[in-house]
């Protein structure tokens, strides 16, 4: 028995899948470059890792957009909850290095041509 052809209309769709795949890869990358600063600012700051407010701000906020953009916004909540722990892991790691004296007290300038 064989497997029929694949249409090309579905490999067309999962070619612009495949490059929104790589653009939210690096919308990450991004995201996650500038809350390792966000991180650091805390972490000399004597800021907690984590913002109860802030958080609770989001929430409202990204789940008003999902819905608008007819995204689940249940789904868009989990996915920034995965999101945002992992920031907060990153924050406590951050906390810990400068705490511990592996990190000076100077938070480095931010380079955005990186």
């Amino acid at each position: 028995m064989t497997t029929p052809a694949v249409p090309a209309e579905i490999l067309g769709l999962r070619s612009s899948i495949d490059n929104i795949d790589a653009a939210l890869v690096h919308l990450l990358a991004e995201r996650f470059k500038l809350t390792e600063r966000v991180g650091q600012l805390k972490a000399v700051g004597g800021l907690p890792p984590a913002d109860p407010t802030r958080d609770r701000q989001q929430i409202a906020r990204l789940t008003g957009i999902a819905t608008q953009a007819g995204l689940d916004p249940e789904f868009a909540e989990g996915f920034r909850a995965f999101i945002v722990a992992e920031v907060i892991r990153h924050h406590e790691r951050i906390a810990a290095e400068y705490a511990a004296g592996r990190r000076d007290g100077e938070v480095p300038a931010l380079d955005t041509f990186a």
